[in-house]
């Protein structure tokens, strides 16, 4: 038998690297100031739970997946640091599961990775609503193909590397739909309800207009 953790993620701002001022400016731009920052506090809320969760469990020897990440040895630890300089909670917390023994694994596909990532960035430097249309077509066009595609490629990592008898743990955004790619032996165990961050993350979309709903999920 072989245990995945499922950890479905709320990115941070930090987590976005050299999209994060954009991505701040916008949502605050888009919900108002005081809307985003209760969503920051609850995405830092979060992340406390989740740490206090693992800093409960022996992870030595487990094998750590994470959204976004394409390297693993020296790579991936270098990016683990740099993360963390930005200040992402995320890979603050991979970081304290390597130190107690856990294994960073290569998750992603650097070229899904890559080519997602360039739409987003079209999408916050657009400043005409020309160009924000624009982009925002050009990346629903292929949105759901790259992430069916990234599902694919993260299942087949996971199916591969992880062994009889070991545990795994994902931290994975909440719209990615991997399980029905993973083994049938392959027991997964979720460490937050993932149709809960979805609805949170769907009513921070609709801003004001689904305040009460987002008040409830924060």
């Amino acid at each position: 038998m072989r245990t995945l953790l499922y950890v479905p993620i709320i990115h941070t701002s930090a987590d976005l690297g050299s999209l994060a001022k954009d991505v701040t400016k916008r949502g605050i731009a888009d919900l108002g100031e005081e809307f985003w920052r209760v969503h920051e506090k609850t995405v830092e809320g979060f992340w406390d739970a989740i740490i206090r969760y693992f800093d409960s469990v022996d992870v030595f020897g487990f094998k750590i997946y994470q959204d976004g990440m394409v390297a693993e040895g020296k790579i991936g630890e270098k990016i683990v640091e740099e993360c963390i300089k930005a200040g992402s909670k995320n890979y603050e917390l991979i970081l304290r599961l390597l130190k107690r023994g856990a294994i960073l694994v290569k998750t992603e596909d650097f070229p899904l990775v890559k080519k997602e990532r360039n739409h987003l960035i079209e999408l916050t430097e657009a400043r005409t609503r020309k160009e924000k249309l624009t982009a925002y077509l050009k990346y629903r066009l292929v949105k759901n193909k790259l992430l069916r595609k990234r599902d694919e490629f993260i299942a087949g990592r996971i199916n591969e590397t992880l062994n009889q008898g070991e545990t795994g743990i994902l931290f994975i955004g909440a719209y990615h739909n991997i399980i029905p790619e993973l083994a049938k032996d392959i027991s997964v165990k979720e460490i937050k309800d993932t149709k809960k961050i979805r609805e949170y993350q769907e009513a921070l979309l609709h801003g004001k207009s689904d305040a009460k709903k987002f008040e409830e999920l924060s």
